[in-house]
């Protein structure tokens, strides 16, 4: 497969051929992670109680990914600068590091949910009836944790290396065997909600299977390896620069967790299970229609961080400016489509149309401000990309825990807003946070791309 140049390549060429295979991935990605949902919502009988029940076990699965993004997104940026600096060792040992860090969280992740997945789905809201469709799904989710995070920890350093087509089939023999499997383990088999389970672990562990093929092969530049002993014990510089830097995409995860949590907690209070079962539609939602913007993002990623390595400041620049207006193009036309017809993206994950009178007046609120999103991410994207994680840290924890938790709360009872106030939390964080982070890497990052240049100009 062909090797991106990151080196010689011009800029908008170089994100085409980045982002594109990127967006099949996110597609294929999306698709690995809902059509579980799609599925279990179709389960006769009890299908919008077992979607709400998987809805319950999102916090923890979002939880795994924020870990996987910790050493995953952390480190792929660190590996990119150094390749764009020349520096082969010591990319390869940011990644190797990150592949340590990786495989040990899973292990204790794993142990850890299985211990506790029944008191920690009772704190998130499980009622006795959803306890008994979410306990045994969770469960047999943890045991592809390993799976899950080798897979999508470890391709970013795939794209990294230019092998964006790589990148993608990975995600794509995932998704492919879970989109197969699904239909087999749930209906065929008559698994039901154990088999959309069963069915996911399987699809990440061929994932995994080809990302570590691929890493540990001859065409991998440079090839993965396991760290000595030694290593081990000495590479703790090196773990804390990933976790820094990938500490603001754990927080967004984390974040997220933490308010699906609360909005469940709140929904369930106010509303009852079946406002948990629309908050899991508009979150599945959300996941399918942020898809490309991240594609976008991500495909970007690695362009901005090679260029900067590379002290090339206006490809930096070009490559955000290019990022931001590919965003905007999509965020303005997707606000437009959810506005008109609402009942097309609710309707992909439930076919009871008497959830529709409280799911399409929720969607309106929950997405009123969809459009600023290209803001966080913009912003957002450039600070990881530079390795700026004091930014990127701050604007993650900004947007989710000091506007999205405290509204959740005060919106619905001190505001006596009701339901509609937790629908109401996230756009409003949109504006304020996704305008705070976009200012805030104008105002930062441009001079000092503007004084690169200059040093440059003046060294040669």
């Amino acid at each position: 497969m062909k090797r991106v140049d990151f080196a010689d390549g011009k800029i908008f060429r170089d994100i085409l051929q980045t982002m594109l295979p990127m967006l099949v991935a996110q597609v294929l990605n999306l698709l690995y992670n809902i059509v579980d949902r799609i599925y279990i919502a179709r389960i006769p009988a009890i299908g919008t109680a077992a979607l709400g029940a998987v809805g319950l076990c999102f916090p923890l699965i979002i939880l795994i990914t924020a870990f996987t993004n910790l050493f995953g997104m952390g480190g792929a940026p660190l590996f990119a600068i150094e390749r764009g600096r020349r520096n082969e060792q010591k990319a390869a040992e940011y990644m190797n590091t990150a592949f340590f860090l990786l495989v040990t969280t899973a292990i204790v992740l794993t142990a850890v949910g299985e211990v506790s997945a029944r008191p920690v789905l009772s704190v998130f809201g499980a009622s006795d009836q959803a306890m008994t469709h979410a306990l045994p799904y969770l469960r047999i989710y943890l045991l592809g944790t390993l799976f899950s995070m080798i897979a999508a920890g470890m391709n970013p350093y795939i794209t990294a290396q230019g092998f964006s087509l790589v990148g993608m089939t990975t995600v794509l023999i995932g998704a492919g065997a879970n989109i197969l499997l699904d239909p087999l383990f749930i209906f065929v088999l008559r698994l039901g909600i154990r088999g959309a389970a069963a069915a996911t672990v399987l699809s990440q562990f061929l994932s995994a299977l080809f990302v570590l093929c691929f890493l540990f092969g001859k065409r991998a530049d440079p090839r993965l390896r396991l760290l000595s002993r030694d290593e081990i014990r000495t590479c703790g510089k090196t773990a804390g620069a990933i976790a820094g830097l990938g500490m603001a995409s754990f927080i967004m995860m984390f974040t997220n967790s933490l308010v699906q949590i609360c909005a469940n907690s709140v929904l369930s209070h106010i509303g009852g299970d079946v406002y948990v079962s629309v908050m899991t539609i508009i979150s599945s939602s959300r996941q399918v229609i942020e898809t490309p913007i991240l594609a976008i993002a991500e495909g970007t990623a690695p362009i901005i961080s090679y260029n900067y390595g590379a002290r090339k400041p206006d490809k930096v620049k070009e490559a955000g400016i290019i990022m931001w207006l590919m965003g905007l193009a999509y965020s303005l036309t997707m606000w437009l489509i959810m506005r008109a017809r609402p009942e097309w993206f609710i309707s992909i994950f439930s076919s009871d149309r008497t959830i529709l009178a409280d799911a399409i007046p929720a969607f309106h609120l929950y997405f009123l401000a969809f459009i600023f999103m290209i803001f966080q991410y913009g912003g957002q994207t450039m600070f990881k990309s530079l390795n700026k994680k004091g930014h990127a840290m701050f604007f993650s924890l900004f947007r989710k825990v000091i506007i999205v938790v405290p509204l959740t709360y005060l919106l619905p009872y001190a505001f006596h807003l009701g339901t509609d106030g937790v629908f109401l939390a996230e756009p409003i964080s949109n504006v304020i946070g996704g305008l705070a982070c976009f200012i805030t890497m104008l105002l930062t990052v441009m001079p000092e791309l503007k004084q690169m240049k200059q040093n440059g100009q003046k060294l040669s």
